[in-house]
């Protein structure tokens, strides 16, 4: 807006008349001519009219003391505080908690700086990381001095895991617990790091490596747990994972090197004992054989010299009672047996002399034996 050299800021002439005459902001009517509005009227009619709410008068006195007690009423309204329903309310006058909680809904407690109130979550699941920090993306950054711990066989380990916990006891979290709220949790963490260093150190590196993680998992969460109950920090460690359990980097190829040949001496020897498991058996059994085979022997000897003696006893009975019969049927019987099966012929020749006539009868017998048989007739009846 422009100025008006012969009227001030609000056009036209100083004068109080004319139509074409400037207007101030505080003008009344069409006329022009009008005051600006009288403050201390107004403030005097505000006066009248506080006078006409308190009986007696308004005087400075009792302004400041309804002032006060506004004052004082906002201060005790400032007392009320929400409880949500996964959190539980620990009311705290002049720093100290009289132990009693409260739960969700709306409360009240003395404002500050009298009082305060701490409303910790009970329900959410916390978690400490020991060795690691989760890093940007899925990248993690690597606490040597946390993962870096010693074997009960004095080697070392590259250990991270994770601890999963929750409030127990929100007064003793609170009091008991260093650094809450905050990334650290020193309190945990430095029980979780003593409580695995001591079960790493009284176990040897390959069960650690291999099949024993769950047992140390449990076994650290039983004496985490002993650790925190002993501080009274009114935790519960609901579970313990071990992310990685490896050898340092530097001697990690080294290390795959041996399990490597750990494992072929592992298959070598489960072959030597499936080749001992398939030959013992076989040469057991062999032996057994042999066994039962000179028992049988020793039994069929015993029986045949037992039969033999037998037998010579009851021909020395029939020769005690005829010796002359007795040798003679035993000189034939054994002449018999010896030249049964042989090819001679004895000629006797005692009984006269001259030459006896000689008749090749084992001759005669093999000549029968290969002259061919007679013709057989087929089905026609042509020979």
């Amino acid at each position: 807006m422009s100025w008006n050299n012969q009227g001030g800021p609000w056009g036209g002439g100083g004068g109080s008349g004319g139509q074409g005459g400037g207007q101030s902001p505080w003008s009344r009517g069409p006329g022009g001519g009008g005051q600006p509005p009288d403050f201390e009227e107004m403030l005097r009619r505000g006066q009248d009219r506080m006078k006409n709410l308190v009986p007696g008068g308004m005087g400075p006195g009792k302004v400041g003391a309804l002032i006060g007690g506004i004052a004082v009423l906002l201060w005790l309204a400032s007392g009320l505080y929400q409880v949500q329903p996964s959190e539980v309310g620990v009311p705290l006058v002049f720093g100290k908690s009289s132990g009693e909680l409260t739960e969700n809904g709306l409360h009240w407690n003395w404002p500050a700086p009298v009082g305060s109130v701490l409303t910790p979550n009970v329900y959410q699941r916390n978690q400490v990381e020991i060795g690691f920090r989760p890093g940007t993306g899925s990248g993690v950054n690597i606490i040597d001095e946390e993962s870096l711990m010693l074997t009960g066989d004095e080697n070392i380990v590259d250990i991270n895991f994770t601890v999963f916990w929750v409030i127990r006891d929100a007064g003793d979290f609170l009091f008991n617990v260093q650094n809450l709220g905050t990334t650290s949790d020193l309190t945990i963490r430095a029980a979780a790091e003593s409580a695995m260093r001591e079960v790493v150190g009284r176990n040897q590196i390959e069960p650690i490596l291999t099949a024993n993680r769950e047992p140390i998992q449990e076994e650290v969460r039983g004496l985490m747990q002993r650790i925190l109950d002993s501080y009274n920090a009114g935790v519960t460690v609901t579970r313990v994972q071990m992310q990685k359990a490896d050898p340092p980097a530097q001697v990690l190829e080294a290390y795959r090197d041996v399990q490597a040949a750990r494992t072929d001496q592992d298959r070598m020897r489960n072959e030597a004992e499936a080749y001992a498991n398939r030959v013992v058996p076989e040469a057991r059994g062999g032996a057994a054989r042999i066994v039962q085979q000179a028992e049988g022997y020793k039994q069929q000897v015993t029986a045949q010299a037992q039969g033999e003696a037998q037998r010579f006893i009851s021909v020395y009975d029939q020769y005690k009672k005829a010796p002359e019969v007795t040798r003679r049927r035993i000189y034939l019987e054994t002449m018999q047996d010896i030249l049964g099966n042989m090819n001679k012929v004895i000629l006797d020749n005692r009984g006269g002399q001259g030459v006896v006539p000689y008749l090749p009868l084992p001759e005669l017998q093999q000549r029968q034996q290969t002259r061919p048989g007679p013709p057989v007739a087929d089905a026609s009846g042509a020979r």
